[in-house]
């Protein structure tokens, strides 16, 4: 077998994990849900959602990856027995199909950072710019980079790679952030974009809640980098001293914290350019946020900084998602990390080809991994921590809590029922709304296409 690595210190790992969680999800996905789906109602349910589901839900991961120190394949081989041992594979699924598109949206902010530095941001033409750099041969190269990018860093392991990495990035990622929602707070019509993102209105949260409820907590999933694998992963680094209460809060809080601000800073910018903030969808950054850029003073630089930090936090992800795949060649099969990393790397390219060259695979994966297997794999592993493996899970969860009392029964029942019977309902929910799509807007792209 090969030698498992661990942090090499407690730093590393909490940055490492709040890389993982402070990505696309945070500055790309984030505002364009919140403009989609009734802003300040969204915002709402979305922070509902990362206290009750979101922070139970990382402790769940966390237990099973310290405790068995492998990838979640390994992790439930070990753990489960008969159909249990498959929920891992919906894990690595997950993160092999999110890569490999995320790392196409990812190759779109390089893009972006050298048209802002070229001062080529335009108003008017911003969806017809958007179209030319999303699709196509130069999106295929941009893909290819970020990737090379990713396979690179976690070919040189845990502390030289990913650890040395987060230790740069994530408090860029926090500096930078904080120093343009300072920015977007002097802009004109900031006092309305607060009043949209900010104040939420009952109405709105009565009568959509069936649209926003499924997407707000597909959004946490994302953004917290669950039913992907990644905190089983790093977990499974970690040492028994660790108190894994205490660092699942600090996760939470921290991505959380950039998540808010990214709306911000996204928000004042838009509507200090009299952009509606729902009218882009998926590609609201690249489209109305560069229209935008395009009208401010010094716009070009602040674009270029703002896309900078998008591919930064973009990266920090990448690699810990890159890290769950690898893991299991390491774990499982006993391959090298450096060939493990490159042919995965390779073959999450290929499948991420597609997405490059037309938009509607985006959708696809993106409906198919964000809405139905995080969220999937999330239920499975609550059921099986809480009702299979209760009191191992109670004993590793207490370990490294000095005085623990009932903390560890507590989450255990708020894991058996509420998060469960929650995670039905919004699987279910999200299933509906991908066979929707499944046999609405991608049915109709394959008769035209096929």
């Amino acid at each position: 077998m090969v030698q498992r690595e661990t942090w090499a210190t407690r730093a590393g790992f909490i940055l490492a994990a709040v890389g993982s969680a402070v990505g696309l999800g945070n500055i790309w996905r984030f505002p364009y849900q919140v403009g989609e789906q009734g802003g300040a109602a969204f915002l709402f349910i979305y922070l509902l959602l990362i206290v009750m589901i979101g922070f139970p839900v990382i402790l769940v991961e966390f237990v099973v990856g310290r405790n068995t120190e492998r990838n979640p394949v390994g992790a439930l081989k070990r753990l489960g027995s008969g159909a249990w041992t498959k929920i891992g594979w919906v894990f690595v699924t997950a993160g092999f199909v999110i890569l490999s598109y995320y790392s196409v949206v990812a190759g779109w902010t390089l893009r972006y950072v050298l048209l802002g530095l070229q001062g080529q941001y335009t108003a008017d033409g911003a969806p017809a710019q958007f179209g030319e750099v999303a699709t196509g041969l130069d999106a295929v190269l941009l893909h290819a980079i970020f990737m090379a990018a990713v396979i690179a860093i976690v070919a040189l392991g845990i502390e030289r790679g990913i650890e040395l990495s987060v230790k740069v990035m994530v408090p860029a990622i926090i500096a930078i952030s904080i120093g343009l929602a300072v920015y977007a707070f002097t802009l004109e019509g900031a006092g309305d974009a607060y009043a949209y993102y900010l104040s939420p209105e009952l109405s709105t949260i009565t009568s959509q809640w069936t649209t926003i409820l499924p997407a707000a907590a597909a959004q946490a999933f994302f953004t917290l980098s669950l039913g992907m694998g990644v905190m089983i992963t790093y977990a499974s680094y970690l040492g028994e001293d660790r108190n894994l209460a205490e660092d699942a809060g600090i996760i939470a809080g921290l991505d959380t914290f950039i998540a808010f601000l990214a709306g911000l800073i996204a928000f004042p910018i838009l509507f200090a350019a009299g952009i509606e903030p729902g009218a882009s969808g998926p590609a609201l950054i690249f489209v109305s946020l560069a229209a935008a850029f395009a009208e401010l003073p010094l716009g070009g630089i602040l674009g270029a900084i703002f896309f900078g930090t998008v591919a930064i936090a973009a990266l920090s992800s990448a690699i810990s998602i890159m890290e769950v795949v690898v893991s299991y060649m390491i774990d499982e099969r006993g391959v090298g990390r450096v060939p493990a990393t490159v042919a995965l790397g390779v073959a999450m390219f290929v499948v991420g080809v597609p997405a490059a060259l037309d938009l509607i695979f985006i959708d696809l994966y993106d409906g198919f991994a964000n809405s139905i297997l995080l969220m999937l794999g999330g239920l499975l592993l609550s059921i099986f921590v809480g009702w299979i493996i209760p009191d191992l899970a109670i004993e590793e969860v207490s370990k490294g809590i000095k005085d623990v009392g009932s903390l560890g029964v507590a989450w255990l029942w708020f894991i058996r029922i509420p998060v469960v019977l929650a995670l039905i309902v919004l699987v279910a929910l999200n299933a509906w709304d991908y066979f929707g799509f499944l046999t609405g807007g991608f049915a109709d792209w394959l008769n035209a296409n096929l």
